[in-house]
């Protein structure tokens, strides 16, 4: 008879899970750090200018975007090929543009209203009449912080 034998049956220990919870947790943080979420849908075709001086936001939640160019492929047939202003997940005119900026003023804090700054993303072929009227526009509003969004020339 053997001294270290196993007698009769004996359960396997179950899976200990005390550090289960913490790798839940560290893996939803680093995918909430790691996700953009994008604000708006695109509805039009943008394709960026070349630039020769890029400058980088220093935060970007104080930027408001304006897009100008023709309406995507699905959005052709509805709105035709001609340039459109779209702020924030529709097409508006140059007329609305100053209530656009008053609802994202508002939505801000006072102390940051100062900093809000507005991005023009218009389209290469965009004719600069188009850009112009929204320039004038938010000089009326007093949006006087605006920033164009360009792709670099070494891109």
């Amino acid at each position: 008879m053997s001294k270290f034998g196993k007698s009769g049956k004996k359960e396997t220990p179950g899976i200990t899970s005390g550090s289960l919870s913490d790798i839940v947790f560290m893996l939803l943080f680093f995918f909430m750090v790691t996700t953009q979420m994008r604000d708006t849908e695109n509805k039009v075709m943008v394709k960026l200018p070349e630039a020769s001086e890029v400058v980088k936001l220093d935060r970007k939640d104080l930027a408001s975007y304006i897009n100008i160019g023709p309406p995507t492929r699905m959005l052709q047939a509805q709105y035709g090929t001609d340039a459109r202003i779209q702020l924030n997940d529709s097409f508006k005119t140059v007329d609305d543009i100053r209530d656009f900026i008053a609802a994202e003023r508002d939505a801000m804090s006072e102390g940051d209203r100062a900093f809000m700054t507005t991005v023009i993303k218009g389209d290469s072929e965009v004719r600069m009449g188009i850009i112009t009227d929204v320039k004038q526009e938010l000089r009326r509003c007093s949006a006087l912080k605006i920033m164009y969004q360009a792709r670099r020339a070494e891109e």
